[in-house]
């Protein structure tokens, strides 16, 4: 899962989804450095990506990317899964909603920033002044986004593959989103709950 669905399975909660956006950039024991507040948004991401690498719908959709990028088929699919959840019209109705969500996700980071690890400290101004959130809704979005995406891997060159492979299996990839997120969704919520509850 890449920001958006952090963002979206982090139930409205400032400090779980401060340490569900920026998990990536705390390694290891490090997230111990952090409020016990953060540090379960820290665990709660963990969890959303267990699940998601272990999940078999997710395993089958990556089968597509895998032969042109390897290991990165992974964080390809995370970036398609925004994709498929930004246009849910279950989830966000129409670009509005998407729109005044993300604005929340701001406004609930911005209760943190203090305490976000460097590199996403350096990265959040531009996720915020671009509105990455909402722009994965559109694929211009998408595709700026797997440019990014290639900017930061040491070892991929392009991404015009990833995207054309993306349009051809589009069908494919958005049904096994369907048939995927609401299970993670279930698991993150009672995941959440159980984090909370003390």
């Amino acid at each position: 899962m890449n920001f958006l669905a952090h963002a979206y399975l982090s139930f409205n909660d400032p400090p779980i989804l401060a340490g569900n956006m920026f998990s990536d950039f705390v390694k290891g024991k490090k997230k111990f450095n952090y409020p016990l507040s953060i540090q379960k948004g820290i665990q709660l991401h963990r969890k959303i990506d267990e699940f998601t690498d272990d999940h078999l719908t997710n395993r089958k959709l990556k089968l597509h990317f895998r032969p042109a990028y390897g290991l990165y088929a992974s964080p390809i699919m995370d970036v398609l899964y925004d994709h498929f959840l930004a246009t849910d019209e279950t989830i966000f109705p129409n670009s509005d909603v998407l729109y005044e969500f993300s604005q929340q996700v701001y406004l609930g980071l911005d209760q943190n920033e203090s305490l976000f690890p460097e590199k996403f400290a350096r990265m959040y101004p531009y996720m915020k002044s671009q509105n990455w959130l909402f722009h994965y809704r559109d694929l211009e979005g998408l595709r700026s986004s797997l440019g990014g995406l290639m900017r930061r891997a040491k070892y991929i060159t392009e991404m015009d593959t990833a995207y054309a492979m993306f349009i051809d299996h589009y069908q494919i990839l958005k049904a096994g989103f369907k048939e995927f997120f609401p299970q993670l969704h279930e698991m993150s919520r009672q995941t959440y709950e159980k984090l909370t509850k003390d």
